[in-house]
């Protein structure tokens, strides 16, 4: 267990029971909304045509297919921003950046545009918090739940754990919205560092 979580190993979900308790409550967010970090530098997403594509070589297919969510992403966000709360992402980026993060990015740069503003750190940024090991991916919705994705061996989600103690949820919210206000916004990020990048040749 991550020192940031302290000694609380929380409740393990099989997939399918995170899926349905994370929207549950997702839909009931209020106070002060919902933040994630992100610590990984690789993840598979089968079932995600545009990483399917990008998987397969096919990289402006992949962000075409990234573009043709726009209409998707307007009505989420828009639905989020009728909800009343805020939906912000800490996102630490290790350089050279990998074809896969690469990726994600454009992925991340377009939800920024529609309100699922992202940040980025270094991985400096996070050292203070990594003597034991890279930060967990987690995410706060309000502060009555928070979810630690568990990732498989091949960066596949496999499960999730719960946590509900609020005093824990409060401590990782204020980590996260701390590393939040250090970040620079994802946009002027991409601009400078992804957007000139050749297109990916691995995976």
């Amino acid at each position: 267990m991550h020192e940031v979580l302290g000694d609380d190993p929380g409740e393990l979900l099989t997939l399918d029971d995170y899926w349905s308790d994370f929207y549950e409550h997702f839909w009931r967010i209020e106070s002060v909304g919902f933040w994630k970090l992100e610590r990984q530098q690789f993840f598979k997403e089968p079932g995600n045509k545009s990483w399917e594509a990008f998987v397969d070589g096919r990289w402006d297919e992949s962000l075409r297919l990234i573009e043709e969510q726009r209409d998707d992403f307007a009505d989420y966000y828009g639905r989020i921003a009728r909800q009343g709360f805020v939906n912000r992402r800490v996102r630490i980026v290790e350089k050279p950046i990998i074809p896969y993060l690469q990726w994600e990015l454009h992925l991340l740069r377009l939800r920024h545009e529609y309100g699922g503003l992202t940040n980025v750190v270094g991985p400096e940024q996070v050292a203070l918090y990594e003597a034991e090991g890279p930060l967990p991916e987690i995410y706060t919705l309000g502060l009555d739940v928070m979810y630690e994705a568990v990732y498989d061996d091949t960066g596949v989600l496999a499960a999730a754990r719960r946590f509900t103690d609020p005093e824990l949820i409060a401590r990782c919210q204020r980590l996260i919205e701390g590393l939040y206000q250090q970040g620079e916004p994802l946009d002027t990020f991409f601009d400078r560092e992804v957007a000139t990048l050749e297109p990916p040749t691995g995976t």
